[in-house]
């Protein structure tokens, strides 16, 4: 089984389209990861203005605008990527498990359910068992802390603002940001014996990410329209321009290698323990992985009342260090920030045929980053406008699930389901769609 996996990561062809800035005078500026797209959307200097006044002594000016969000895009790329640890892979345990009763010698099935589908319970593969599955999800990001990323306000300072005049002028702008991610996840669990098993997860990840940043210039401290301006295509002069940044990039993700043990089967429930070991494979700077290795032991416990099999999680990951915690610009890296996880729910045999999923799922964070919204109030004492701000806090995340799992011929599993956001914390999908495959052998 092990080289048949082997065999399959390395057909695998991995994609990479190269991404792009755009102005009228920069436009086809390449931008080579996608961590960094919005640091380069304005090009590799920054966002400077058109002038044409002189400073005194003749001198050219060159209106350089500052702004907190685009140096620190790299946080919204972390909370971005943060996601696909937050967010469940299909769970590798088998829908079939089964035991070996030693006074027949035959393989028994232990459970009528074919199991829950983000979640787990406690029963292993079974001895010399091998369960393969495939699935795919689609995440299309709509919010941030509740924010809409098509409206995602951002204030330019002047650089040396302090010193007034015409530095008291501010380039605002309306960021929409679109970030769009499929999951194609490969997983096998193989059966060491009846207590212990070994699963491997293997991702290929999608990103496409575009970033529409529409700049209006506020000119409060000048009354000369020469002193900032930008040039429109026709040579006039102007307030406005649309600068764009769009890249895709595809490859493999994060890996992750399972290992789960039962405590206790039968009677009244089950108990199993296991850790979860995430490999750093996918390539942070295009948002493919973390860039951090994650080690997450957990807890399952789990039984079965006739039909209805209820079901209880709970984990703790510790987190290395990446870039993407950092900065992505300069190659700082810094923790990514552990997460505790939980969940509960149950699963149902509706019939031989047909198993419904029903699970709440949580994640706390400890210290990392949220976005808010703030006042910005500029230097002319009156003009007040609406700015993004980045902070270190702990927060949890609650989502919610509901899925099924129809056996289709022999061992062969559908597995679907809904993965829905219960609040608006972090950034988030609020429907996560999953389409799969099992089969056990």
């Amino acid at each position: 089984m092990m080289r048949r996996l082997l065999f399959m990561l390395g057909v695998v062809l991995v994609v990479s389209k190269p991404a792009y800035a755009q102005n009228p005078y920069n436009l086809s500026a390449p931008v080579t990861d996608l961590a960094t797209l919005f640091e380069n959307i304005y090009g590799p200097r920054g966002l400077i203005v058109d002038s044409e006044a002189t400073l005194p002594g003749e001198q050219s000016h060159s209106a350089h605008f500052n702004n907190d969000f685009q140096t620190n895009f790299g946080k919204f790329s972390t909370a971005l990527v943060s996601q696909f640890v937050i967010t469940p892979l299909p769970s590798p345990a088998s829908g079939f498990t089964y035991h070996l009763d030693p006074s027949t010698g035959v393989f028994q099935r232990t459970t009528q359910s074919f199991g829950p589908i983000l979640t787990e319970r406690a029963e292993t593969v079974g001895a010399r068992r091998v369960s393969f599955g495939f699935a795919v999800q689609r995440f299309t990001f709509d919010t941030v802390e509740g924010l809409s990323l098509d409206q995602v306000p951002a204030v330019f300072t002047h650089d040396n603002a302090q010193l007034l005049g015409g530095r008291q002028d501010v380039v605002t702008t309306v960021n929409s940001i679109e970030a769009q991610v499929s999951q194609f996840s490969t997983f096998v669990t193989i059966g060491v014996n009846d207590r212990f098993d070994v699963s491997f997860a293997v991702p290929i990840v999608q990103n496409r990410l575009k970033v529409v940043s529409h700049a209006t210039i506020q000119r409060l401290g000048t009354t000369n329209p020469l002193t900032h301006f930008f040039r429109q295509s026709d040579g006039e002069i102007g307030n406005t321009r649309v600068f764009t940044a769009i890249g895709e990039k595809s490859g493999v993700g994060d890996i992750t290698v399972r290992m789960k043990t039962t405590l206790r089967t039968g009677g009244a429930g089950g108990a199993a323990v296991g850790v979860d070991l995430r490999l750093p494979s996918g390539d942070e700077m295009n948002l493919l992985g973390t860039g951090a290795t994650g080690v997450q032991p957990f807890l399952i416990l789990s039984t079965t009342v006739h039909r209805v099999s209820p079901h209880l999680n709970a984990s703790y990951q510790w987190n290395g260090s990446s870039v993407l915690a950092g900065n992505p610009a300069t190659g700082e890296s810094a923790d990514f920030p552990d997460q505790v996880g939980y969940a509960a729910g149950f699963d149902v045999a509706a019939n031989d045929h047909l198993t419904l999923a029903f699970d709440v799922l949580g994640r706390y964070l400890i210290s990392a980053q949220r976005i808010s919204i703030e006042d910005f109030h500029a230097l002319d004492g009156q003009s007040v406008y609406p700015n993004i701000s980045f902070s270190e806090k702990s927060f949890n995340m609650l989502n919610g699930a509901v899925g099924l799992k129809v056996n289709l011929v022999n061992k062969l599993l559908l597995d679907v389901n809904l993965l829905f956001a219960l609040d608006n914390h972090g950034v988030r999908d609020k429907v996560t769609p999953l389409i799969g495959f099992e089969y056990s052998f």
